[in-house]
């Protein structure tokens, strides 16, 4: 297969993969795409990329692009992905797919009617730390999962407008995600409470009065397991964290609390291995880059390359962000489009991994009660 035309739209958080698709071995022409003239002229010269336009209209009317990855914002996503798919394009789209079940399901119904990928890039299910325990799991060595968690802690007063009052569950994924690609599952029902107190001009937005959300969800596997989510958007004085824990028979890891170190593994003595009492270990785990998954070419993007000029926040480093996942998001949308097969999170599990979050809200706006999350298969 020739190599892909790929249009990159929005270039704020979206300029961190300019240089991963300049440099991926399936990639020919990149188009970059922003409404903001001086940020697109910005990174034309910095990237020293050729091909730029204002609009998503003008990169759905070009036929020789083949895929879009689009970073615009969270209320454009459902509308843009499915007016991309709609014009014979491959979609990428950051988290969230969309923030109500009407929507995931119209994206759903725009990918089967189109016949084009569609994947959600979420990053922690390319994070070093995940790939870590994912690997561990699937050798056996936590034993039976007892219970799974997860954390997404980051303020975002004065971000865009449209962060504003954000129910935090509508944004949830990269909590919720790691633990259910784990448990190889999905969330059957959810109890949520919402907790705190926002400004009045926070809450208007959105009619959410809640800075921070937690939710218990029941999964759908033959033995019992619940997953726990806490989410906090708002009014929160806690360090930017995300992260997920898997509680297992044998073995715990658990995320780091601060960002930047190190998770902690612990591990429980064999029953009977020694009288008395059962032993528990703790130690820091230092996990491994797994670079050597991708071509040469990109491996250089699962660290810390180039910092843009809003700062240090791990989200707007140049291919080492969200644990070095962006460099493997590229390559696994680009291979699936060349290998004309599902990327690993399709429309379904996309889908899958949104619609807890978006339920959780409603149990929370009703006081805790339980709301049953659709299936999507």
């Amino acid at each position: 297969m020739p190599q892909l035309n790929v249009a990159l739209v929005g270039l704020g958080f979206g300029s961190a993969f300019v240089p991963i698709y300049q440099k991926h071995p399936d990639v020919g022409r990149l188009v970059l795409c922003d409404a903001n003239p001086a940020r697109l002229r910005d990174l034309q010269t910095r990237f020293g990329v050729k091909h730029a336009v204002a609009t998503l209209e003008e990169v759905l009317a070009d036929p020789a692009i083949d895929a879009v990855h689009l970073n615009t914002g969270i209320p454009d996503h459902a509308r843009h992905t499915i007016a991309a798919l709609h014009a014979g394009k491959h979609v990428a789209c950051t988290v969230p797919m969309a923030t109500s079940l009407a929507d995931l399901r119209a994206i759903i119904a725009a990918c089967h009617s189109s016949g084009k990928n569609y994947m959600m890039m979420e990053t922690q299910l390319y994070a070093r730390e995940f790939l870590y325990a994912a690997e561990l799991h699937a050798r056996g060595f936590f034993g039976q999962l007892q219970f799974l968690s997860g954390a997404h802690f980051q303020d975002m007063e004065n971000w865009a407008p449209y962060w504003a009052g954000l129910p935090p569950m509508w944004y949830a994924t990269h909590a919720v995600a790691p633990c259910l690609a784990l448990a190889n599952t999905r969330a059957r029902s959810v109890r949520c409470l919402g907790s705190g107190g926002m400004r009045a001009e926070l809450k208007r937005p959105h009619a959410n009065p809640f800075p921070m959300e937690t939710a218990i969800f029941d999964l759908e596997r033959d033995e019992p397991l619940a997953m726990e989510i806490t989410r906090a958007l708002f009014h929160s004085a806690r360090g930017y964290s995300e992260s997920f824990s898997i509680y297992g028979e044998d073995a715990t890891f658990e995320a780091a609390q601060v960002h930047g170190e190190p998770p902690v593994m612990f591990k429980l003595s064999k029953l009977g291995a020694h009288p008395g009492a059962r032993t528990t270990t703790d130690e820091r785990v230092y996990v491994p880059d797994y670079a050597d998954r991708l071509p040469p070419e990109i491996r250089e993007f699962t660290g810390a390359v180039k910092l843009d000029a809003r700062g240090a926040h791990p989200s707007v480093q140049h291919g080492g962000g969200h644990g070095g996942s962006h460099p493997h998001l590229v390559h696994e949308f680009v291979r699936s489009i060349v290998e004309n097969r599902p990327p690993a999170i399709d429309e379904l599990k996309a889908a899958d991994w949104c619609a807890p979050g978006i339920c959780a809200h409603e149990s929370a706006l009703q006081g805790g009660a339980v709301v049953e999350v659709p299936s999507f298969a």
